[in-house]
């Protein structure tokens, strides 16, 4: 018999019972390979911008990217909930826009649940989303989407009153009707202050062991991407490596004609 599908009810009922496991995807082949493995939930992040097109941030995602990278994880999650970046913009514009943004990535991109940067100025459009049906993850600490403003990648919410600017921000989304959310490099005490506060499950990424579960970027995680990697991330393999070497053979065999091999 076939896994039940994780759902929001799933995630909410994880909390402080069994730790979550989110990782990135963005395309079908690695969202099955990734599903298969049993991993709670998929990002297709807009962090595809970066591992995908090559680009130096975030910012140059658009909506088409968007949905249609979700949509071909969608195809490859069977029990993993899908959710799918609100890319830059797409929910800055008003309350009408940032529904209809979120709900293409539903209805057109198959995702389960969107994500949105930001906390109380966004609170509005968080709860404007939720109220149309859309689940939503929210997304505070390091804003990949703000590194304009924020001057960089860095630990964030160093200050006290930094660190009680995002607990505001973080009940404000929840309150908003957010049924997770993402903290990113914020310190250890914070993260886990956040997390014994709120009634949602929360996410980390560079925030330490005591969020109710952790995302990473996949790339990151197996050894595919080095343009930039975050101290905190631990290579869990080394398939850049190993793909580099196969194809490496495989040049090597063309060249001296021992690939294909007359039988």
């Amino acid at each position: 018999m076939a896994e039940k599908k994780i759902t929001t009810k799933t995630v909410r009922a994880m909390k402080g019972r069994e730790k979550i496991s989110m990782l990135t995807s963005y395309d079908y082949s690695m969202a099955k390979l990734v599903d298969g493995a049993g991993v709670d939930m998929i990002l297709v992040g807009d962090s595809l911008g970066n591992v995908m097109l090559g680009y130096d941030n975030t910012t140059h995602v658009t909506m088409a990217d968007m949905i249609h990278h979700t949509k071909a994880v969608a195809r490859g999650a069977r029990r993993a909930m899908v959710v799918a970046d609100m890319p830059f913009l797409s929910c800055h514009l008003g309350k009408y826009e940032a529904v209809k943004n979120a709900g293409a990535l539903i209805a057109e991109g198959n995702a389960a649940a969107v994500k949105i940067e930001g906390g109380e100025e966004v609170a509005e459009v968080i709860k404007a989303i939720t109220d149309a049906g859309i689940p939503v993850c929210a997304h505070l600490g390091l804003t990949p989407q703000s590194v304009n403003q924020l001057g960089g990648f860095g630990v964030q919410a160093k200050t006290d009153a930094a660190a009680e600017k995002l607990l505001r921000d973080a009940k404000a989304t929840e309150e908003a009707g957010a049924f997770a959310l993402v903290l990113e490099c914020i310190p250890r005490d914070l993260a886990k202050k956040v997390t014994e506060s709120l009634t949602i499950p929360t996410i980390g990424i560079g925030a330490g062991p005591d969020c109710d579960g952790q995302v990473l970027v996949l790339h990151d995680m197996l050894g595919m991407f080095d343009d930039y990697v975050p101290s905190f991330v631990k290579r869990f393999a080394e398939v850049g490596q190993a793909i580099t070497a196969g194809v490496s053979d495989y040049i090597t065999e063309v060249k001296e004609g021992r690939f294909p091999q007359n039988n």
